[in-house]
């Protein structure tokens, strides 16, 4: 017997996956790309000057959102995992449905039963949706992307999600409209898997073999409101409205992604109208005149924790990483960055705090100068020297970095600063043998605990401080197989203790995003305010 999904909410309520969330979220190397015209564009090759980054409007509404990446022409739902990528993505394309912590809101699928055994997932697909090209969706596309995540060699983001030492997930087209999926075992992480996965067209890509870097994905056709129709790099991305979207066609004629990587730059823009939306710090909205520009400020909550890890390829000794930890205020560091506790949560584990698998019950390592001194003498290291890695763009970075120094070297270090490009550090980061002893970053993961092993276990993707604890491997792979809530929460309670109590992981604040935007838009709750994306829907977006 088969039982609907949304009365089983209960099972499955922690689910939402964003795997690519986690890091500084670079885009791509805008030196190295052209300008891609789409659909008769007159964008000339290599613009990249003010006159450029305006992309003509033609008298219809446009929606200018500056951002402060490049998504880069090759965006793809098997290999992108950046922000400014995944937010290109949701403009094209589409998922089978979102869910985050008010639930679940269906895009191409109609509804979920899952089986009594908890292995199988029936997706009833919308019969009535149009890739941009005109062609039909189909269970087919569904398919093709979810077997195409499963071939190793496409590098996909999702393959360590869908195939397993047990086996990978099955999927089976059941007629046109239907597929089902099948685990290996037992995840109570799968619907927040499944939901993160955007549907590209089978007629599109079946030929294609390299994904990352291919012409096709400078074509887009998709599911989604937006049709991309220009792309100049380092200067913007332009949207057209999708005028056959399967949820209604949008109120805004063209979307606009201006990049400016420059936060004074973009903020300047915003004061002055030249963009619509922004994201901007506690610091730079608090010197803002909002009422004289027009403009309104959205916090929202993302579920982000920002931190500071400690590569333990290069600090092996316990004792070292406890001094460090102890010598730090957690709080006057988020203060200065963030201003005021109206802006953070302080988190002390590797969860958000509004996360209900969330503990306090962990080694907090409030600041105790004495213990640090302790902990410094027992490592048996004479003056250390550290060095710390961060985003230089990034003002929150640049000055959390700022105090970790300070405090760091009233404890005895001394602390070298690495304010480099993001994009760098997440390369370096990715190289066990690089030079950095600590760096910091940030993620947003979603609901389901189980997202985070990607940071802790065992050569995992997003493992950057080379964390290695065969413990933690095992908790991990006894959690995601829990199907009983209870057991589940005391399994990850114990997994946040023993990463608290190795001292590698120091997680700074848990900080809202704060969405400024033109009070001549309108919309933003009905186009709802989402970790990752920013907008759920941009189609309910609305201009005066």
């Amino acid at each position: 017997m088969k039982k609907n999904f949304m009365k089983r909410a209960g099972f499955l309520l922690a689910a939402f996956m964003v795997l690519g969330g986690l890091t500084a979220c670079g885009g791509k190397d805008p030196s190295a790309e052209g300008t891609t015209a789409v659909s008769g564009s007159t964008a000339g090759a290599g613009e990249t000057t003010a006159e450029a980054a305006k992309p003509s409007e033609g008298g219809e509404s446009t929606f200018t959102y500056a951002i402060a990446g490049d998504p880069g022409a090759n965006v793809n739902v098997i290999t992108t995992s950046d922000r400014f990528g995944l937010m290109t993505l949701k403009m094209i394309y589409s998922p089978l449905y979102m869910y985050n912590a008010d639930g679940i809101n269906y895009f191409l699928a109609k509804s979920i039963d899952t089986s009594e055994d908890n292995l199988t997932y029936t997706m009833h697909l919308r019969d009535d949706v149009k890739w941009s090209d005109g062609e039909k969706f189909t269970a087919d596309d569904v398919v093709f992307t979810f077997e195409a995540m499963e071939k190793e060699e496409n590098a996909g983001w999702a393959y360590s999600q869908l195939v397993y030492k047990e086996g990978a997930v099955k999927i089976e087209k059941v007629d046109d409209y239907t597929v089902k999926l099948t685990m290996p075992f037992v995840n109570s992480a799968a619907v927040e898997m499944f939901s993160q996965i955007f549907i590209m067209p089978k007629h599109v890509y079946e030929n294609v073999t390299n994904f990352e870097n291919n012409d096709v994905n400078t074509k887009p056709v998709g599911t989604g409101p937006y049709v991309m129709s220009e792309y100049s790099a380092g200067s913007y991305v332009k949207f057209t409205k999708n005028e056959n979207y399967f949820l209604g066609a949008p109120s805004i004629d063209n979307i606009v992604y201006r990049i400016i990587e420059n936060e004074n730059t973009a903020m300047t823009a915003i004061q002055s109208g030249e963009v619509d939306a922004w994201i901007g710090t506690p610091a730079q909205v608090a010197q803002m005149d909002l009422d004289s520009a027009n403009l309104t400020v959205y916090p929202y909550q993302e579920g982000r924790v920002g931190y500071m890890m400690i590569n333990a390829a290069r600090v092996q000794n316990e004792d070292l990483r406890k001094a460090i930890l102890y010598a730090l205020d957690k709080k006057a560091i988020a203060d200065a960055a963030l201003l005021s506790s109206d802006y953070y949560d302080l988190p002390w584990s590797f969860m958000p705090p509004n996360s209900k698998f969330f503990t306090e019950d962990v080694e907090k390592y409030e600041q105790n100068l004495d213990k640090s001194k302790e902990y410094l003498a027992a490592s048996g290291v004479q003056k250390p020297e550290l060095n710390l890695a961060y985003s230089g763009s990034d003002s929150l970075q640049s000055t959390s970095a700022l105090l970790v120094q300070e405090q760091l070297e009233k404890a005895g270090f001394k602390v070298t600063l690495s304010g480099i490009d993001s994009k760098a550090l997440s390369q370096q980061m990715k190289d066990k043998n690089n030079t950095y002893d600590m760096y910091f970053g940030g993620y947003i993961m979603g609901i389901d605990p189980d997202t985070f092993s990607s940071l802790f276990e065992t050569g995992a993707a997003y493992n950057y401080m080379y964390y290695d604890e065969p413990e933690i491997n095992e908790l991990f792979a006894q959690g995601r197989k829990e199907t009983d809530e209870t057991k589940r929460k005391e399994i990850y309670t114990s997994i946040q203790k023993k990463i608290q109590d190795t001292a590698c992981f120091y997680p700074l604040y848990s900080n809202k995003r704060l969405l400024v935007v033109s009070k001549n838009v309108s919309g933003i709750e009905d186009a709802k305010l989402v970790p990752v994306y920013t907008f759920e829907d941009t189609s309910k977006l609305q201009k005066k």
